[in-house]
């Protein structure tokens, strides 16, 4: 079971994010596992975005829906390395329900922790956070950061790019 929805089943209230590297680890593995919001949506109103690499494996179709200002619903297919899955998995739970202008923030926090190019705003990451220490390995910065720079496109122009 994942461990979000044993939390809620056992109403358990969390601590402020802890960056003991095994928790951290449970983090990632728990998203990779069980992923969110991972499917293709059947509506037409979603917009797309394909965002992939060239030197691993992950290849992922983002999809929003942005309803007055809100996103709606994120939802992601596709396949990655353990990163790449579980940072995208977080980012869908992470934006749902949040306007767009705090999803930019969310994205742009997210993206200077994980380049580690200035000051994030840990609160506002929330789980994401577990993904703080990728900037020391260079190697995976692409990985963490590929469906999060997707995300960034998509709510700031809505355009679909589907390659």
């Amino acid at each position: 079971m994942p461990l979000s929805k044993l939390l809620r089943r056992e109403k358990i209230t969390l601590m402020p994010f802890s960056n003991d590297p095994t928790f951290m680890r449970e983090i990632i593995l728990d998203h990779y596992k069980y992923p969110r919001n991972k499917h293709q949506p059947n509506d037409a109103s979603y917009k797309s975005i394909h965002m992939d690499s060239v030197s691993c494996i992950d290849d992922f179709y983002i999809y929003l829906k942005v309803e007055k200002d809100v996103v709606k619903d994120v939802c992601f297919e596709g396949v990655g390395c353990a990163i790449s899955t579980a940072t995208t998995s977080v980012m869908t739970e992470l934006v749902k329900g949040k306007s767009v202008e705090e999803a930019k923030k969310i994205v742009k926090n997210y993206l200077t922790m994980v380049q580690n190019t200035g000051e994030y705003d840990e609160d506002l990451l929330e789980e994401a956070n577990a993904f703080s220490q990728t900037y020391k390995q260079a190697n995976r910065i692409k990985c963490a950061s590929l469906t999060w720079l997707g995300l960034a496109q998509l709510l700031e122009n809505g355009e679909t790019k589907n390659e």
